[in-house]
């Protein structure tokens, strides 16, 4: 049953109490000093010499829950970032967003650092979360134009735990949890099923029995992590080593993960100091295996014939199956099928700091990062006909090299730090796939493809590409007497992707700093600690959206011809080519404050930001002729983006027995789509007005006018378009329908431009992060919560389970024959507030007293209860669907949502 939201009111209840860590700055009780020196991509500055926007979030302030991937570790921390989590919580992150969406094409990820190495989402199942030692983001243009193109989307450079001087020690940290399903949909049950079938004169296949197919596809998912490091070091060098291990049962049967993974850091310096010599050496081993098909599989649990048995039938040694019904496959069947991913990672790197005079110093640093990624898969005949076998390998690597030059010095009331530096970077990617079918037995899976008689043209394939890019950076940061600080930087990159004349781009970014706490009228404010402002301005490239040879005409095959008594392989040209691609850009401003008062217990950070990208990326489509082919990909479309972030910090209580931390942070963002329309080569082309993006599909989904979600000029990026529904209607033999309104006069009409209306966005107009961490002699609790408000949900998994036109081929929601819906039309009906209050988790730590020992030093306790419920005034299983990631699942629960799980950890620590 549909009920209004109220969300809106908890929020303002509960906004008061939970108070998030502010822009480069710690958490109240643990300030960092004025002069403390950060690495701000790759320059180093302290607080006092920053201009731009730049948080910094350390040990102590991440995340204290089970933590599969290290992104998880500031979820809900950072204003502006958008972190959504694998529904099957292995590692994989599915989106990552920072400032939003600025491209329809791709380059959204932000750029992921670790330890210097540049790389992308990926890299981070390499890093055990217990490794890292802090975490940097840059948001604004001003300090992202260090990266040129590969900062567009925001940067978070990643620092891991390094040696220290003294005697070796040892940690070691462990985890062990259990996850459980705690909700369900609520569908008929056996029983049920009989009796709806017989009240409403409906035949079924009844095999006499009372099955909760959800429940016999789940399991208790027992989950447990491992990590043990070693460091020390000297005067003049130091290392860490540390190996790690994952290991996550999910709660459905036929999903696990194996993580295996190693870091190590050694530093030296040579010459009595003159060279500073750092090696780097991380990677991992990753085994997962998941659902080939989340919607379909959750899709036959919920709405298979629930008479049906939980065993294979005795007589046909398989699985009992209903012919009658289609998209549908008795769900225990799917847990047979082998869907698995091996994927192994390896970066090094090192950096040699010549240390020429005092101010002066030359870096030079190098990397190498390989990946090899291998999908194996095996669809047994009991849910594909024949049986389809596929394996697939997909390989990367990267090499990359800098020379930086940085002087910086103290002049009196003057202070310059100038940086110079020049980069290459070069990529391989490469792979191959081979699909067979029509298996006579199911015993050799996929591991051996000549089991299969026959291979499809299209099943066989393989790519290379090895893009390079070249870059040049110039950064200077002057400050005046500690009051007034300006940073320039001018960044070019040229990239192999792009034609001849439109190879390089340049993006620079100017930004302003005022420490007003340093002039003298400020000293009368005593309670005051800093009070800095910042203004800044800059743009960045983007050219994730253009694969390594779309400038160039290329050609592929496209079959097999007989020529003579030998078969030969047939080419075709691919694509129209645009030798004029050029970088899409995106252009920024950036205004704010940092304010810390009373000792560093109130702390509060406000951001504004507003961004337009040009000359956009996006594949249109054209005449032909004057074009060879359909589609064009050019540079025409502008989007803009804006928002505030408002971060707070307070310490209400602070003794030496006790200390209250209450932080939050809470963004309001906005987008709109400005354009997708210009003039190509004399010829002037345009997006269509209406392209849908999500949709109702697959499984359950029947008849025409199914799209959800669109993508409209003059809107914001997806935007619910959709018919009206005033209310049900009887049909007239017991029964209702949704009652559409013919909102153009001219009758009903559900085509795009007709009777349709933009009824809300999927994308939150406000996220909410926050934390709670109350502190008592050596016990500690911690509470996460977070909020997203102002968007919408189509709840298309009731439209389908709703639908009593659906029996008896299909179970049905056990409140629907109340209801008795008999139509299944995408209408605003099931259009619903999408606002929701997670609480993420909740932690309780104790810190054992010891008493001086010779060997170990130190143990933490802690137990972990995560996701422990939503407040939410959706009707569906919950809110928290893709409400980020602009693909085909944006803003609609469309019978692929996992069952609401809740997994209790127990971790130990030890310090020797």
């Amino acid at each position: 049953m549909k009920r209004n939201s109220y969300i809106p009111i908890i929020c303002l209840w509960a906004f008061p109490f939970c108070f998030q860590s502010l822009s480069a700055q710690e958490n109240p009780q643990t300030e960092l000093p004025p002069d403390s020196i950060l690495n701000i991509g790759y320059a180093r500055g302290s607080l006092i010499n920053l201009s731009g926007s730049v948080e910094r979030i350390t040990e102590s302030q991440m995340n204290k829950e089970q933590i599969t991937n290290p992104l998880e570790a500031i979820q809900g921390r950072v204003a502006g970032l958008t972190i959504l989590k694998s529904s099957n919580g292995m590692a994989a992150l599915e989106s990552v967003r920072m400032r939003g969406t600025t491209s329809l094409t791709s380059g959204n990820d932000p750029l992921i650092i670790v330890d210097g190495v540049l790389g992308d989402l990926t890299m981070l199942t390499s890093i055990y979360p217990a490794d890292i030692e802090s975490f940097t983001i840059l948001k604004d243009a001003s300090e992202t134009a260090q990266y040129g193109s590969r900062g567009a989307s925001g940067v978070i450079n990643i620092v891991t735990k390094k040696g220290v001087a003294g005697k070796t020690r040892v940690n070691y940290s462990g985890s062990f949890g259990i996850a459980h399903v705690y909700r369900h949909l609520d569908m008929l049950s056996g029983a049920e099923f009989r009796r709806v079938a017989a009240e409403n004169n409906l035949q079924i296949l009844d095999k006499g029995y009372d099955t909760d197919f959800q429940k016999e596809i789940e399991q208790v998912g027992l989950q447990q992590n491992h990590n043990i490091a070693f460091y020390g070091g000297g005067e003049a060098s130091n290392y860490r080593v540390s190996l790690g291990y994952q290991d996550r049962q999910g709660v459905v049967d036929n999903e696990s993960m194996k993580l295996f993974t190693a870091n190590m850091n050694m530093s030296q310096k040579l010459l009595d100091g003159f060279i500073d010599c750092e090696l780097g050496l991380f990677g991992s081993v990753k085994k997962n295996r998941t659902l080939f098909d989340t919607q379909k599989t959750f899709y036959s649990a919920a709405t298979f014939n629930p008479t049906f048995p939980n065993h294979k039938n005795p007589e046909t040694g398989g699985w009992d199956q209903i012919t009658t019904a289609s998209q549908i496959t008795n769900p225990l069947a799917w847990m047979e099928v082998d869907n698995n991913n091996d994927a192994s990672y390896l970066s090094a790197h090192a950096r040699l700091t010549f240390n020429l005079m005092e101010d002066l110093k030359l870096v030079m640093f190098g990397s190498y990062t390989y990946n090899d990624a291998e999908d194996a898969q095996y669809l047994p005949t009991s849910v594909w006909a024949n049986g389809q076998a596929y394996r697939g390998d997909r390989k990367s690597e990267s090499l990359l090299g800098n020379l930086m030059l940085t002087y910086r010095k103290q002049a009196g009331a003057h202070f310059f730090d100038v940086l110079a530096l020049g980069e290459l970077e070069k990529n391989i990617y490469k792979g191959f796939y081979t699909t067979v079918t029509n298996f006579s037995s199911n015993a050799l899976g996929y591991h051996n493809l000549q089991a299969g008689a026959l291979r499809p043209w299209d099943g066989t394939g393989s790519y290379y590409e090895d893009p390079h890019l070249a870059s040049f950076l110039g950064r200077v940061n002057y400050t005046y007497d500690n009051r007034y600080v300006v940073t320039l930087n001018a960044r070019t990159d040229a990239s192999s992707k792009f034609g001849r004349n439109h190879k390089w781009g340049f993006f620079p970014s100017a930004s302003l700093a005022w420490n007003v706490t340093e002039e003298a009228f400020m000293k009368q404010f005593r309670s005051v600690d800093n009070l800095k402002l910042r203004v800044g301005y800059g743009l960045a490239g983007n050219q994730g959206g253009i694969d390594s040879y779309t400038t160039m005409a290329l050609v592929r095959p496209n079959g097999v011809t007989p020529v003579g008594n030998a078969p030969l392989v047939t080419y075709e040209s691919m694509k129209n080519v645009n030798p004029d691609l050029k970088w899409e850009v995106k252009h920024t401003f950036n205004a704010g404050f940092d304010l810390s008062m009373y000792g560093n217990r109130l702390l509060l950070s406000v951001n504004y930001y507003n961004s337009k990208t040009t000359d956009m990326l996006y594949q249109y489509n054209v005449s032909v002729p004057p074009f060879p082919y359909s589609t064009l990909l050019a540079n025409l479309g502008s989007m803009r983006n804006s928002g505030t972030e408002v971060s707070v910090g307070v310490t209400p209580l602070k003794t030496k027995d006790m200390e209250l931390n209450i932080n939050a942070n809470i963004t309001f963002q906005k987008n709109k789509l400005l354009s997708l329309s210009g003039v190509y080569n004399g010829e002037y082309i345009s997006a269509s007005e209406y392209t849908a993006i999500a949709g109702l599909n697959g499984a359950g989904t029947h008849g025409g006018y199914n799209n959800i979600v669109y993508q409209i000029v003059g809107q914001p990026l997806g935007v619910f378009y959709l018919p009206h529904c005033e209310g049900l209607v009887s049909d007239g033999e017991g029964g209702y329908t949704y009652q559409i309104a013919d909102l153009n006069g001219g009758g009903v009409n559900l085509e795009d431009g007709e009777d349709r209306y933009v009824a809300g966005q999927a994308i939150p107009k406000v996220l909410l992060g926050s934390n709670i961490s109350f502190r008592y002699k050596n016990i500690d609790i911690s509470l996460q919560i977070n909020g997203a408000f102002g968007h919408k949900v189509y709840n298309g998994t009731s439209l389908s389970y709703m639908n009593m036109n659906s029996l008896p081929d299909y179970n049905v929601l056990a409140e629907a024959p109340k209801r008795m819906i008999k139509d299944q039309t995408a209408t605003d009906y099931w259009l619903e507030s999408g606002n929701y209050v997670n609480f993420d988790y909740l932690t309780v730590g104790w810190t054992v007293p010891l008493k001086p020992r010779r060997f170990l030093k130190g143990i933490r306790l802690a137990g972990t209860v995560n996701n422990l419920g939503t407040i939410s005034g959706y009707s569906g299983l919950t809110p928290l669907v893709n409400s980020s990631l602009v693909d085909a699942t944006l803003g609609v629960d469309d019978k692929r949502t996992y069952p609401l799980l809740r997994t209790y950890t127990v971790s130990l620590s030890l310090n020797f």
